[in-house]
């Protein structure tokens, strides 16, 4: 029989050095490779010297094999010389790990949510991205009559942490679920009328002219969108003046809320999408607010601005609007694969505890495609990811609310 290295098997055991052998009653497999003395063995590229151990360096250079009847060089390799090959340990770590998994029950596999990965801990709990046990979010039942609305403020200081698209899908998916939404460009960017597919440099008259008390009718500015349900208040560049503005103004802070109170009864929800700072603005829309979301990057610098963000909110509750309330913190552009993300999420579980929102947004290239495209990626990808996490946002949104 010939060995892999390309040499010859000893013609009979009788060839086999007897000092070498293990006693009758202590099994072969149990001598340590590195015990054995290792002889001459002749193989294509010469001779492999003899040494003691397993690890020897061969003269061709590519490892000796340690004797007739011990193992290789490799610790992970067991040379059976009674057979014609050699059985990699990973093989058989392989074989131990599919053993295992034959015995493992079928029926104790549980699909996780949309928005994360959810490990399953018993048959009837399931753990959530946020470390939780994953709450029941059943679909709220039709409506049998529309208002008056919810104001939910989209706010956070620090841009980029997923505002604009967070109020552009949450509204989506609440339409979907037969929710009259509106939503409210208050970002001077006019990053919402874009991400809905409205050019701002072409309207006639936006939320500026509105807040202004120009003579214009607040309907002659919504306009509809492509799903069904779902309206847009506009806004473009013009709306930073209105922050200089308003200052001389009475009762400046109320102006938004005014605005609002006219179609506050066509509505079930009304979104507003914040400007990234914490100027009269952001004042305006958290005083016409009764609950405010904080979507949060799952990124440090977006988690320090948020003991910022809820000092002013206290503010705002303490002296213009007592029935504002944190609906809750939104994690957002998560990426499980990154422990940096991990660790910021589960420090503002740590921090917030329930008011972090059970369900994850995951980052996906889907979400600037929706932008480009100019709807939500609720009917730009229906079936992806990002739209199931939002439709999971908008249960637990209502289940929070109670707007059912």
């Amino acid at each position: 029989m010939e060995l892999h290295g390309g040499g010859k098997a000893p013609p009979d055991s009788a060839s086999i050095p007897t000092s070498n052998l293990p006693p009758d009653n202590v099994p072969s497999d149990n001598v340590p490779s590195d015990t054995v003395t290792s002889s001459s063995v002749p193989t294509s590229n010469g001779t492999a010297s003899s040494s003691t151990g397993s690890n020897g360096p061969a003269s061709n250079g590519r490892g000796s094999k340690t004797g007739s009847i011990g193992t290789a060089s490799s610790g992970n390799v067991v040379a059976d010389l009674t057979d014609e090959h050699y059985l990699d340990a990973s093989d058989l770590d392989s074989l131990y790990r599919a053993d295992q998994r034959s015995a493992v029950d079928e029926n104790f596999v549980v699909s996780p949510p949309p928005d994360g990965i959810a490990q399953s801990i018993d048959n009837d709990q399931l753990i959530g991205p946020t470390g939780r046990p994953w709450p029941d979010l059943p679909e709220p039942p039709p409506l049998s009559e529309h208002g008056p609305a919810l104001i939910i403020a989209m706010c956070n200081q620090k841009g980029g942490v997923g505002k604009t698209t967070t109020t552009i899908n949450l509204g989506a998916a609440l339409a979907e679920l037969g929710r009259h939404v509106l939503l409210v460009d208050f970002d001077p960017q006019g990053s919402l009328s874009v991400g809905l597919g409205v050019n701002p440099h072409t309207l006639p008259a936006s939320i500026y002219n509105l807040l202004m008390g120009q003579d214009i009718s607040i309907d002659e500015v919504i306009g509809q969108t492509n799903v069904p349900g779902l309206h847009i208040l506009p806004s473009n560049i013009d709306l930073s003046a209105a922050e200089i503005q308003l200052v001389s103004e009475v009762a400046r802070e109320q102006t938004l809320l005014r605005l609002l109170e006219a179609v506050r009864s066509r509505y079930d929800v009304i979104l507003i999408d914040c400007a990234p700072s914490l100027g009269l603005l952001t004042i305006n829309a958290l005083t016409a607010a009764d609950r405010v979301i904080m979507p949060l990057e799952c990124e440090f610098f977006a988690l320090r601005g948020i003991a910022l963000l809820t000092d002013t909110i206290a503010k705002v509750q303490d002296r213009l609007n007592q029935q504002l309330e944190i609906l809750g913190i939104l994690g957002t552009m998560y990426d499980p694969r990154t422990l940096h993300s991990r660790e910021v999420l589960e420090r503002v579980v740590q921090a917030f505890g329930d008011q972090v929102f059970h369900t994850v947004i995951r980052r996906t290239v889907k979400f600037p495609e929706t932008t480009v495209a100019g709807e939500p990626i609720t009917t730009y990808a229906p079936t992806s990811p990002g739209a199931e996490a939002y439709r999971s946002l908008a249960r637990e949104v209502l289940a929070r609310c109670r707007v059912s």
